[in-house]
């Protein structure tokens, strides 16, 4: 204990530079997931949902292997969840990423 109070302020400059690397680091896979998810989404097209998660978590794995130790499966669904409704929404005012990533039937 007296360890903790004698270098209180040294875990306080740890906790905060954790802190901001979490956080940067969620921001960076929020942004990689968005990219994922289009090309999972192009590539598969729709009413593939089981498959484009299994898609992108598989290049998560290889993505960041560290991370994907740590967080829970369930966890990162709702990420992609998120990303596929960020996804929806730009194509909606983004044509061209809408022309990009539809896929015409064959």
């Amino acid at each position: 204990m007296k360890w903790i109070s004698d270098n209180w302020s040294l875990l306080l400059v740890l906790l905060i530079f954790a802190t901001y690397f979490i956080l940067m680091g969620r921001k960076n896979i929020k942004e990689w997931l968005l990219y994922a998810v289009s090309i999972a989404e192009k590539e598969l097209g729709s009413g593939t949902g089981k498959l484009k998660l299994r898609q992108v978590y598989e290049s998560f794995l290889v993505a960041y292997p560290v991370i994907s130790k740590i967080v829970p499966f369930e966890v990162f669904s709702g990420w992609v969840d998120e990303a596929l409704d960020e996804m929806r929404e730009i194509i909606k005012t983004n044509f061209d990423i809408k022309a990009f990533i539809e896929v015409e039937d064959k």
